[in-house]
Parts: C-alpha cells; sequence; structure tokens
C-alpha cells in the first residue's frame, strides 16, 4: 500500500513572512536556481517547484517526480524568519510553505539507480582551502547538492571559453557519505579548459585541493513522487 499524504508537519513553525509568486520571466534550466540561504532568509529566483521540494527535503531534483510542469513553471520567493533558526528548521519551513502556498501531496517511493557518493579522501577532508575560481558557503549535503548538477555542465565552448555553459544533462545523484558536518566556506580554483567536462575538473579539484574524492556505484535511492500540486501558488 502507498500512503499519500500533505507536505507538512502538524507542529512545524512557519516563516514570519513569504512571498510566492510566479517569476515574471522564465529562464529555463540555471545551473544554480539563484537560490540564497542566509541566517533568517531563503531567496530563490527562477526556482521550479522540482527543485523547491527537493531542497526542502534534503534530496536533488532527480529525486523529486511529478506531472511535467513541475519542471518547467518557475517562482521567486522570498521568506524571513528568525536569524537564529537552524538549516534544519528553514527546511521545516520550506516543507510547510510548500503545503501552505501549493497544497503539494505526495509519496515516498526507492529507485534503484546509479549514484555517485561523495567520501572523505586517505589524507583526509581540506575544507580550509581558500582558492580563486568558486566559492563555496553552505553544508555537505549543500555542497553535493551542487556538484549533482555541476557535473551536468558540458565542456566550455570552443568558440568562447569564458563564457559560462549551463547544465544540460540529466543529472545523477551525488550523496554525502563524508560524515561531516557543519557549515563551511572554502573556495576552489576551477577555471574551464577546453575540451574537458565539469566532472573531470571537480574531481580533480575533489581531491587535490579538497581532501575528497568520488565513487560510482548502483544504490536504492529515495525518490519524493507529487501526487497533486497547485501551479498558481495561494496569496501572499
Amino acid at each position: 500500500m502507498v500512503w499519500t499524504f500533505v507536505l507538512v508537519s502538524m507542529m512545524a513553525a512557519s516563516f514570519d513572512v513569504a512571498s510566492v509568486k510566479p517569476s515574471a520571466r522564465t529562464v529555463g534550466p540555471d545551473y544554480n536556481n539563484r537560490i540564497v540561504v542566509e541566517p533568517g532568509r531563503f531567496s530563490a529566483r527562477n526556482i521550479t517547484l522540482q527543485r523547491l521540494i527537493a531542497v526542502a527535503y534534503e534530496l536533488q531534483a532527480t529525486q523529486v517526480s511529478g506531472p511535467s510542469w513541475i519542471r518547467e513553471a518557475e517562482y521567486d520567493i522570498e521568506a524571513k524568519a528568525d536569524p537564529k533558526i537552524t538549516r534544519d528548521e528553514m527546511r521545516a519551513m520550506l516543507r510547510a510553505l510548500l503545503s501552505e502556498r501549493f497544497h503539494v501531496r505526495q509519496h515516498d517511493d526507492s529507485r534503484e539507480m546509479r549514484v555517485y557518493e561523495l567520501l572523505v579522501g586517505p589524507s583526509g577532508a581540506k575544507l580550509d582551502h581558500q582558492g580563486s575560481g568558486f566559492h563555496f558557503h553552505g553544508d555537505m549535503h549543500e555542497f553535493a547538492d551542487l556538484l549533482a548538477v555541476q557535473f551536468t555542465i558540458p565542456a566550455a565552448p570552443s568558440n568562447d571559453p569564458t563564457q559560462p555553459a549551463r547544465a544540460t544533462a540529466t543529472q545523477t545523484p551525488v550523496l554525502d557519505r563524508t560524515g561531516l558536518t557543519g557549515i563551511y566556506d572554502f573556495g576552489v580554483d576551477m577555471h574551464p579548459e577546453l575540451g574537458t567536462d565539469m566532472f573531470t575538473l571537480w574531481d580533480r579539484a575533489l581531491r587535490e585541493q579538497l581532501g575528497l574524492r568520488l565513487t560510482s556505484r548502483r544504490n536504492p535511492v529515495r525518490m519524493l513522487v507529487v501526487d497533486s500540486s497547485d501551479r498558481v501558488p495561494s496569496a501572499n
């Protein structure tokens, strides 16, 4: 039997104020969805409902399925709360937001698929690295999310390698298996190379700069299936 339920805990706290509205202009697939997470603030521009659900449930976009429009319709969100809330509390607030504004209903499933596992390398993590070219601030789950998107970006175009390429391919989930907790702030020396895809660049940078490594395997992966949702969010 599959149980379908609303995406919210009855005791979940809510944001003090939250604006949720369809984006005035759609931009299509974007490699970071313009998400900003700061103490007491969640901001997103041109974020899809698929991506928003993934963030709220510590999943990656490929782990959320449902009607095709959840991958296409884009929204702008600005939400504020007490600056002292934790990231876990903010995710709970996002789940409440999904229920209140979109009336999302979903059920859990599982699927075996190829995944990358992010692990600490044999010499230990070096997450105080401050290279130039790419800056990250967040926890390791968020870093794994970012890598999953980055790996889909093709090699730099030969006509202008200074122009950033956008994610195009289907994502392979990247699972955080580092066991590292807390918030990290580090930089990575990351520069486009002709004919070199982003997976190759990141694989090298993880090993040489951050003391991390990747392994590929087939694993059962949690899936979240959206059964129903409002495409137009309720009024702010």
